[in-house]
């Protein structure tokens, strides 16, 4: 048994790392310290004025761990490390996880080649970015290659000269095809120069010998070159537009700020490389137990540099960090060189800034109001519905559905709502298995049965072994049972829990002539339901969701049962035959055409099994005519 009071005498006065665990064993918290003794202390005592959100976690903490590290700087990676492998509930979590991509030109190589990369790797390549647009950096590289000619082959050359005929690009003269030989190592290399002149910010040169040629086409009345290269001039012009110069330092920073609520905050970036603003991006935090602004931007700065390749020489941040001078430290070393964290006080840089933080502020206001119009068709949906019930704490809501056709291959599907949002890794299906013929109402009575009767099972086993697990999809019990029809189906689900001891509201989904949804059958009263509401579109989705999901696994079962029925049935053809066949001969009608020598050209046949097929096909072409009548029926309906 694990005494916090005794584990408290126990602890170093010494810098690390400490952990905290609750009653499942789950990290729930990751910090660092200077002295550890002090630190976890802190937590267990009264006396300190701590938020509400902390006393929620220290009341879950069941016990703590702690590794003690040589300095803090030590402690620092250590728990960088951890919440990134943990993720724990209560620690201040970047939400997003994103790869920025850059764009790699192999310089190592004879013949370069101008690249896209999302990762920045130690070779002899050079690297451009990051950048925040996927999209543009495609759009750049191949304005580069257009520009420059480049080459986009991976042939190792100059071994490969010749070896084989020129691609594409250079027939439509985006490649010199060095490949070849028609271009030699000097001139590639002044095109390779000249592209990283482009990525470097420089257009003036390539933007006037662009206009000169345009001009000169257009003089000798070669009008598509003019208009090619009008284009080109177009895209360059593009590209040095996106440019913006904020600094006439040339260095490479980033500018980071933030706005808060209660939940959440976001912090935004913008990216200078060179004094070019390139791009920015913001990042939805989640502030769990952080106190002040200074300890979400510390969290940030942590989790988001841990993760980049790229470190710039400085980060501008909206205010002192928690911990700045070791995270100074920390991106010193990982970068190699000096990292500054600054603080601007006043002028341009602190506009910039501020401009940030103001940027902040609209995207927070924006996803808030986004997240209630979300809200309002999920959770308040859901409690609508609840309302009209007259229920409360209604979080899971399960649905189920039976289908089949005149009863073959009937199966059911059950679907799994929580807090108003599918949740599909708890969606099961059945085969039913106890009942024959079109019974909707029996089929329904065995789905019930083996989904409550599986999770009742699932939950004594655990309490037998005594083990703390997470819920899954069976074991997780409904707050409100929906029933797709009325009074019969809600009496079948009723019957099913009392035989099983269980107590679980149950709803009928009650249908109009036109089997659209009128109102929810509950307790022997059909209740009307407002046909413009959240809740009735919430009960829509679920219907229809449950209806989707059994028609596709019927769908699926009918499928192969009708490719089984025609050629199982042959002697000596099993399934991997089947499957050699349909692959090599594509249709039926093929495989009944085949003779005996075209049939033993399919992958694994032999002449006795061959002959079996050719035989089977012509021992009744009536029946066979039929058959071939029905698969390709069953193919289209598939298509």
């Amino acid at each position: 048994m694990f005494n916090i009071e005794e584990e408290l005498k126990k602890l170093p006065a010494q810098p690390g790392v400490y952990i905290m665990h609750d009653a499942r064993d789950e990290i729930i918290y990751v910090g660092k310290a200077i002295s550890l003794k002090n630190r976890v202390r802190q937590y267990f005592q009264s006396s300190r004025n701590k938020t509400a959100k902390i006393e929620q976690m220290v009341s879950r903490i069941a016990r703590f761990e702690y590794i003690v590290t040589d300095s803090e700087l030590e402690a620092l990676v250590l728990e960088c490390n951890l919440i990134k492998e943990h993720q724990p509930r209560y620690n201040t979590m970047l939400k997003d996880d994103k790869a920025y991509p850059y764009i790699r030109v192999t310089v190592g190589e004879d013949f370069p080649r101008v690249m896209f990369a999302r990762t920045m790797k130690k070779d002899r390549s050079r690297y451009f970015g990051p950048y925040t647009s996927a999209g543009a950096v495609k759009d750049t590289i191949d304005l580069i290659h257009k520009l420059y000619r480049i080459r986009t082959c991976s042939r190792s050359l100059p071994k490969d000269i010749g070896r084989e005929r020129p691609c594409l690009n250079y027939h439509i003269r985006q490649c010199g095809a060095p490949c070849q030989g028609y271009v030699t190592k000097e001139e590639y290399w002044e095109n390779v120069n000249q592209a990283l002149e482009f990525l470097n910010g420089r257009y003036d040169g390539i933007l006037k010998i662009l206009e000169e040629k345009m001009n000169a086409a257009s003089q000798a009345m070669d009008f598509e070159k003019a208009i090619e290269y009008r284009d080109l001039l177009g895209s360059v012009k593009k590209v040095a537009q996106k440019q913006k110069i904020t600094s006439s330092s040339m260095e490479d920073r980033d500018i980071i700020a933030m706005a808060r609520d209660e939940q959440d905050a976001v912090v935004q970036v913008f990216f200078v490389r060179e004094g070019k603003l390139i791009g920015r991006d913001h990042f939805r935090v989640s502030v769990a137990t952080a106190e002040n602004r200074g300890q979400i931007l510390s969290s940030f700065v942590k989790q988001f540099y841990a993760g980049t390749p790229f470190l710039p020489k400085e980060l501008w941040v909206q205010e002192e960090m928690e911990d700045q001078e070791v995270i100074g430290r920390w991106l010193t070393a990982r970068k190699g060189q000096k990292v500054r964290i600054v603080v601007p006080k006043k002028g341009e840089k602190e506009r910039l800034v501020e401009l940030a933080g103001k940027n902040a502020a609209l995207v927070l206001a924006r996803d808030n109001e986004r997240n209630k119009r979300e809200e309002l068709k999920t959770i308040g949906a859901m409690n609508q519905v609840a309302g009209w019930l007259g229920l409360s704490g209604v979080r899971r809501m399960e649905a189920f559905d039976i289908s089949n056709i005149s009863g073959y291959e009937s199966v059911g599907s059950m679907v799994v709502y929580e807090d108003g949002k599918p949740k599909r890794s708890d969606y099961r299906k059945f085969r039913i298995k106890t009942v024959t013929g079109p019974n909707d109402y029996a089929s329904m009575k065995e789905v019930l049965t083996r989904r409550f009767t599986h999770g009742m099972e699932e939950l004594r086993a655990l309490e037998e072994e005594g083990t703390e697990k997470r819920f899954g999809s069976f074991t997780r019990f409904p707050d409100l049972l929906m029933m797709d029809g009325g009074r019969g189906q809600v009496n079948i689900a009723l019957e099913v829990l009392g035989e099983l001891g269980l107590a679980i509201p149950v709803c009928g989904m009650v249908k109009d002539d036109n089997h659209r949804t009128r109102g929810l059958y509950y307790h022997n009263v059909e209740i009307p339901i407002d046909r413009h509401s959240e809740g009735f579109k919430l009960i829509t989705r679920i219907q229809d969701e449950a209806h989707r999901f059994a028609i596709e696994y019927h769908r699926s079962l009918r499928s192969k049962s009708q490719v089984r029925s025609v050629l199982d049935d042959i002697p000596g053809i099993g399934d991997t035959r089947r499957k050699a066949l349909m692959r090599h001969f594509k249709t039926m009608e093929a495989i009944r055409e085949a003779s005996v020598e075209e049939l033993c050209q399919a992958p694994g046949m032999n002449r006795r099994a061959a002959e079996s097929v050719y035989g089977f096909f012509r021992e009744d072409k009536k029946e066979a005519a039929v058959i071939v009548e029905e698969m390709g029926a069953m193919m289209t309906e598939s298509t």
